[in-house]
């Protein structure tokens, strides 16, 4: 490597994250970035009835959290990563990576093995050094660079030892001693992210695909132009006259740049601990934890019957018809205050059942027992939790519940339950104290009236007033509305406590909520349970699968029993875990998936067999009764 371009690219690296060796501390490891926070949503939040997004609540200098460094021109895609496939990018290099040799267990050949055993004989994962730099290479024939295919174990592997032994060692290790910029493009790749700069990414395309022509000439003496004085001096000059790159000083300089934001934003973020993915470590980590919290969302509930809001079955799908611009309005606070009637015609659809609950919010129940339990924060509005005995300094309903309802005017506060039957007839509930005055702003129908809307005949003296006034509105947090101040009040000190994160049944895409599983310490285990993988975070584990099967499978490991009717039935029932890849299980009750490949399997019978029943004796004609359809059963013989 030159002198100038190892001064350009390795030094300012080493000394601008002097963080990054201090990111071998495992206690700084995944602090929250300061500023708007990955994957939140921008202006008014539209996923679940969560309100405005407030203010983060402030850490102590000792907990203090990492700036997140800027990486407006990086896209993270590294969960975009398969096992043994190719890289590609959106300047078009597909084809030269394409060419690479890839072993046969999916390993880089650009980075060392990082598959040379598979995921479950190695439960104690740390990253392995490369056994060689990077090393890119030109095809004999077309002279095209040729870069090393990156799986994602390889992208999780340089993450990681990037974590674990800091930056030095990192460029050390993964670089060689004479390299290029196209090394330091590879590099950003190999951390699982994506330029999205269009003329950086064609200057690349263009080195790549014609590397002879372009660096055609390197080497050669400068061009000159006249300065203000009249001297001619190198245009576009380097320090040092010995530098030679395919790329263009500015396109050069312009990836070490990005390589700096993309090393600090994965020293800045979570990584996966090395010793905590396996079904038998949750079990161990669960017998011994003292400060759990547990984070719960709609796929608690779904057993019972009660959609949730976002698949392409839940709520949300299902007000297409109601004329709305966003199916979400109707929990926005704005339109329940110019119309309630919006809330109330749909707010049917998810009351919640009376004194019902599942397995999993026993499970919940069953954790706090056994004086385990910290916090479950849950996101749903059902209140089930309470029903399961979930006791209330243990529960915070971040979005709020229906277990009370207020006057939107007086603020008035009732037990949820007495609206309960209004909202089952799609009545407006008034709240009594504001009912006369009410009668004296809308126009009520009298006898002899037509049926009509009796909230559409205002007063022509009172047209200012709002719709809503005296409405009773359960204390379901909407948008446009701030969250509990319970929320806030005890989220500072529990995040810090937590000696275990589970997070069950949320796509984690509501904030700040979503937000807990960045302030928990790094050395804290996170487990998901869910029905799919949530790619934006890094869980240690994750359990897909219905919620109340993996709490059965988790009971039964534990030789718990979860305080439930359905538990007998469950106990005795057998489940699956069937690791898909390192930390990922798929929980299935054994039975029906004997089942289910039983169907598949005759599906892929021979045509002879699967309809043999259904064949009519050869002496039957078209004309005779038993060949057509009849509506009563036939005479006997």
């Amino acid at each position: 490597m030159s002198e100038y371009f190892g001064t350009l690219q390795k030094r300012p690296l080493e000394q601008e994250a002097n963080g990054a060796d201090a990111g071998a501390d495992e206690s700084q490891f995944g602090k929250k970035p300061r500023g708007e926070p990955k994957g939140s949503p921008k202006g008014s939040p539209k996923d679940l009835p969560n309100g405005s997004l407030p203010d983060k609540p402030h850490v102590s200098p000792a907990k203090d959290i990492l700036e997140e460094t800027k990486a407006d021109e990086l896209d993270e895609v590294v969960d975009d990563y398969e096992e043994k496939a190719v890289v590609s990018d959106a300047a078009g290099i597909s084809a030269s990576v394409a060419s690479a040799s890839v072993a046969d267990e999916g390993v880089s050949t650009g980075a060392g093995p990082v598959l040379s055993v598979p995921a479950s004989s190695d439960r104690q994962y740390a990253p392995l050094k490369p056994e060689h730099p990077i090393n890119l290479e030109k095809d004999p024939v077309s002279r095209k660079y040729i870069f090393p295919a990156i799986s994602k174990e390889d992208s999780l592997n340089a993450r990681s030892y990037l974590k674990q032994f800091g930056s030095a060692r990192f460029l050390d290790d993964y670089l060689p001693e004479d390299l290029n910029s196209l090394y330091v493009y590879h590099m950003i790749k190999l951390l699982g992210f994506q330029i999205k700069d269009k003329e950086l990414t064609l200057a690349i395309q263009a080195v790549v695909h014609s590397p002879d022509k372009t660096t055609a000439g390197v080497g050669k003496a400068p061009a000159k132009e006249n300065n203000a004085n009249g001297k001619s001096v190198a245009a576009d000059s380097y320090p040092s006259p010995s530098f030679e790159d395919p790329l263009e000083k500015k396109h050069a300089v312009r990836l070490i740049k990005d390589l700096q934001k993309a090393m600090n934003k994965v020293l800045s973020t979570r990584i996966r601990l090395t010793n905590f993915h396996t079904v038998d470590d949750f079990v161990a980590k669960l017998k011994t934890a003292k400060k759990i919290i547990v984070l719960t969302g709609a796929g608690i509930s779904t057993s019972l019957g009660i959609p949730d809001f976002r698949s392409s079955e839940g709520f949300y799908s299902k007000l297409g018809d109601l004329g709305l611009n966003d199916p979400q309005d109707v929990f926005s606070l704005e339109v329940f205050t110019e119309d309630p009637s919006v809330f109330y015609n749909i707010a049917h659809m998810v009351l919640p059942p009376e004194n019902l609950y599942s397995p999993l919010h026993s499970f919940i129940k069953m954790i706090q027992d056994k004086d385990k339990l910290l916090r479950n924060y849950t996101q749903n509005i059902d209140n089930l939790e309470s029903y399961a005995g979930v006791e209330p300094e243990k529960m915070v309903q971040c979005h709020g519940s229906f277990a009370t309802a207020s006057c939107v005017t007086c603020h008035w506060k009732i037990q949820g339950e007495r609206i309960f039957p209004n909202i089952r007839n799609l009545q407006l509930p008034i709240c009594p104290y504001c009912y006369s005055k009410r009668l004296e702003f809308f126009k009520t129908k009298t006898d002899g009236e037509p049926e009509e809307d009796v909230n559409e005949g205002l007063d022509h003296n009172v047209r200012t007033v709002s719709k809503s006034f005296g409405v009773l509105k359960p204390d379901i947090t909407f948008f446009g509305e701030a969250l509990p101040s319970k929320f806030h009040r005890l989220i500072k000190e529990d995040v810090l406590q937590c000696d275990l994160l589970i997070c069950i049944g949320t796509s984690l895409k509501v904030a700040p909520v979503s937000e807990i599983v960045n302030m928990i310490p790094a050395h804290v285990p996170q487990v998901l349970i869910n029905k799919d993988p949530v790619k934006h975070a890094e869980f240690d584990l994750s359990l897909l699968g219905l919620c109340d099967d993996v709490a059965a499978l988790v009971a039964q490991k534990c030789g718990w029993k979860i305080p439930h009717d359905s538990w007998n039935k469950l106990e005795n029932k057998e489940f699956g875990a069937e690791e898909t890849e390192r930390g990922v299980y798929k929980v299935f009750p054994v039975n029906v998936a004997t089942a289910e490949r039983e169907a598949e399997e005759e599906k892929h019978l021979p045509l002879q067999q699967s309809t043999a029943a259904l064949t009519p004796p050869v002496s039957l004609s078209a004309d005779s009764p038993a060949a057509s359809p009849s509506l009563s059963p036939q005479p006997p013989a």
